[in-house]
């Protein structure tokens, strides 16, 4: 009897666990993991893929752990380039010092159509 009272309980847990509707939020947090993870995925194919290239592949297999570490580092980066948009922002009555995004933008100079490349990087961001 008990066993059968506890199967029923176990299965009506995970038959409303599975049906509560789950609102995730898009966070900086959540993409930082999901950005690094894509990053470590793809450093280790291009760390695997390397390994072609060399003589004998079973002396270089730290290119794998390499590519891994490099591709996280850089889905953290891209994720912090994305997240901070200028380099003190206030928001709700708190200042935030984070790391500029510093992006390209062509201006044209004269009449002939020479551009030049000029970077922009907000310095102070709010809703005043």
């Amino acid at each position: 009897m008990f066993k059968r009272v506890k199967k029923v309980l176990l299965t009506v847990l995970l038959i409303t666990g599975l049906s509560v509707p789950c609102n995730a939020a898009e966070t900086g947090v959540k993409n930082l993991f999901e950005n690094s993870l894509y990053g470590g995925l793809a450093g280790t194919l291009v760390g695997a893929a390397c390994l072609a290239f060399t003589n004998t592949p079973s002396d270089h297999l730290n290119y794998i752990y390499v590519g891994a570490a490099s591709g996280v580092i850089l889905g953290v980066a891209y994720s912090l380039a994305q997240e901070s948009k200028s380099l003190v922002a206030l928001e709700n009555g708190t200042f935030k010092v984070a790391m500029p995004t510093i992006t390209p933008e062509f201006q044209t100079v004269d009449a002939k159509g020479h551009s030049v490349l000029m970077l922009k990087a907000e310095l102070l961001s709010g809703r005043f």
